[in-house]
């Protein structure tokens, strides 16, 4: 049975936008947050209304609709596309479904969230890109979920570098590290094998920092030369999982499957423009759990971001007199900085959940303009390009030579 939901009496007038997610997992949980939230901090031409959220679980997802504030349940994705009272599908399921769904939910009329990276391959994410232009000649918007882009920290980056602060770009040096892969113990989840996830480190943690690359660039990378190694090939299976695996005969040992994605990642490219870049993306950096950081450095001055510290900016004005220069902390918490203006007083920060928030709103913004959303699905499409090519590289670049001891 569907909640009933009560909307402010202020928001009376404000027509909605009805949303359906697919999966209730991390993403899921991170995308409901935003979408609960973005109409109490910004003034929006729309009202989101979380309408139903779909899983294959009845049971389980309609525990997460109580938990997460929808106000109905689907166990078919296909049934929530079909529904007359859906106006926007938020798509929070592993790669290998994006294409199918994201396709369906465009051709019944839906606007169309898509949690990064767009799909498992180019071709994938070809027929996808296609998809949402024809879909944007009738009104609809298609955007991928890249919410590194939403950071203030990040956004105030992008505004600097457009404004010429940095002056030429000539570096860009990029890492994301994480370390929940480290004990070999860890089971075989979806996220290691390829047929589900389509890479590893490289689609999970490398498709953000290239398209984060790239949008502070302001330009695409024209050309990569890539390593990837998979450390541990063998894992556990999870409890009660064999199908198409590896399995043991009881009383042995454990059921383990192969690892068929890349552990790590490891490349160099080249901007539009000549800037040369390095790009790190690891599940193996022990002791690391989220860390992105970037820099940036121009012939006239340089920008730095840690997420692990994400109200902060670092600066270096190369056009300063030597004896008084160096990187200085800009705290992004003041209200020109971007988004900042509908949140707290100066000096009081945000968190990772605010990026979804933010998606939220400028989402709602290009659906009620008819504005072209950023990231698009072309934009998407070209990320995936990047992430094909650094594997094509990978692979030719994969023979070595041990040194003998």
């Amino acid at each position: 049975m569907e909640q009933p939901q009560h909307p402010d009496p202020a928001e009376a007038d404000t027509p909605p936008l009805r949303i359906g997610m697919v999966g209730y997992a991390f993403m899921g949980a991170a995308h409901s947050q935003g979408w609960r939230t973005v109409g109490r901090v910004f003034d929006l031409p729309l009202r989101p209304e979380l309408t139903a959220i779909c899983g294959r679980d009845a049971d389980a997802v309609r525990t997460a609709a109580d938990r997460l504030g929808w106000a109905g349940a689907e166990t078919d994705w296909r049934a929530l596309v079909a529904r007359d009272d859906i106006d926007l599908v938020d798509i929070c399921t592993p790669g290998d479904s994006h294409a199918e769904i994201a396709l369906a939910a465009l051709a019944a009329g839906k606007h169309v969230l898509c949690e990064k990276p767009l799909a498992n391959t180019v071709a994938e994410a070809e027929a996808m890109a296609r998809a949402a232009e024809e879909a944007a000649e009738r009104g609809q918007v298609a955007m991928v979920g890249f919410n590194y882009r939403r950071v203030p920290a990040t956004a105030l980056a992008r505004r600097m570098i457009a404004e010429g602060r940095l002056g030429t770009l000539r570096h860009v040096r990029v890492s994301y590290l994480q370390d929940w892969l480290v004990d070999p113990a860890f089971p075989l989840t979806w996220r290691l094998r390829k047929e589900r996830a389509g890479s590893g480190s490289l689609g999970d943690l490398g498709a953000h920092i290239v398209d984060l690359a790239q949008y502070l660039a302001g330009e695409r990378l024209a050309g990569v030369s890539a390593l990837t190694e998979t450390f541990v090939r063998q894992r556990p299976l999870p409890a009660g999982a064999t199908s198409g695996l590896s399995a043991q005969p009881a009383g042995s040992a454990p059921a383990t499957g192969e690892v068929t994605v890349d552990d790590a990642a490891l490349f160099t490219g080249r901007f539009t423009s000549g800037a040369l870049a390095s790009f790190e993306a690891t599940r193996y950096a022990t002791g690391r759990k989220n860390a992105l950081r970037i820099e940036l450095n121009g012939d006239r001055g340089s920008l730095a971001f840690d997420l692990e510290r994400l109200n902060e900016l670092w600066f270096h004005d190369g056009t300063e007199p030597a004896g008084g220069a160096g990187f200085r902390r800009i705290l992004v918490t003041e209200p020109d900085h971007p988004y900042l203006h509908a949140w707290w007083p100066p000096g009081h920060g945000l968190g990772y959940e605010h990026t979804f928030v933010h998606q939220a709103r400028d989402l709602v913004h290009a659906v009620a303009e008819g504005t072209r959303p950023e990231p698009s699905f072309a934009d998407g499409l070209q990320v995936q390009r990047v992430l094909a090519a650094v594997e094509e590289s990978a692979a030719k670049n994969s023979l070595y030579t041990p040194v003998a001891a």
